[in-house]
């Protein structure tokens, strides 16, 4: 399998606050690596190290066999890299149109192209509300486009941070089923995700964190039959 991203050896701080310690693992092609852990882990400063927000004090970080050490989060971006963030974080004051455009990057090798026609095919619910302001629309529609938004940048990587956090459950699902589209359709996702069940349906290998510390890498269905694991580091579910 083709590596697109790995973490080697990373230590990353806040200030005086020591959080990542000599955090590795990867991510191959066309797979989805779920990122497991309690709050506080160190799941979240993990995807700001990979993204260029807070750069490691120690170790790699590698995209597509290249280290991108010390490189801007607009550049990692367009080196194939797409953030749903925690929280969302859609431009409120723009519609969902400028929403979606101004994220918009052509990739090159890209089979079939992320273009606002598509993301309008995956998020149907969106296509009445392409003129109205993003901070107007429901907390699932404002994921919806979070994740529209990632995809229109055509990335080879995505990286999702808390995806279901917040939502009901009918939207959690369709969250879900977004998630099992874009990996059937070859799209390498990292995970990040509070809704065990959900993340354990979708990945095929996990990491799971404790204390900024990985506790726990491998295949999907060790983790499934280990119960002892998933109450230890991430309480019943």
């Amino acid at each position: 399998m083709t590596e697109v991203l790995s973490l080697s050896g990373i230590d990353a701080l806040y200030g005086e606050s020591h959080v990542l310690h000599g955090i590795s693992f990867s991510l191959n092609a066309g797979r989805v690596l779920a990122l497991l852990g309690r709050n506080g882990a160190g799941k979240t400063t993990c995807m700001s190290a990979i993204i260029g927000f807070l750069p490691p004090r120690r170790g790699e970080v590698r995209l597509f066999g290249e280290p991108v050490g010390g490189l801007s989060p607009e550049t990692i971006s367009r080196k194939g890299v797409g953030f749903v963030p925690q929280g969302r974080r859609i431009f409120s004051t723009l519609t969902v149109r400028e929403n979606l455009a101004v994220s918009r990057q052509k990739r090159a090798g890209a089979a079939t192209p992320w273009t606002l026609e598509r993301v309008i095919e995956l998020f149907p619910r969106l296509k009445d509300r392409l003129q109205q302001l993003a901070g107007s629309l429901s907390g699932g529609e404002q994921q919806m486009l979070a994740i529209g938004r990632a995809l229109m940048g055509n990335p080879r990587v995505l990286l999702m941070d808390e995806p279901s956090e917040g939502l009901a459950p009918l939207i959690v699902a369709e969250v879900g089923r977004t998630i099992a589209r874009l990996k059937e359709e070859g799209q390498s996702i990292l995970l990040v995700e509070q809704n065990i069940k959900l993340a354990l349906d979708l990945a095929d290998e996990v990491v799971i964190l404790n204390t900024g510390r990985v506790a726990f890498s491998g295949g999907v269905d060790r983790v499934r039959k280990d119960h002892a694991l998933i109450t230890q580091h991430l309480g019943v579910f």
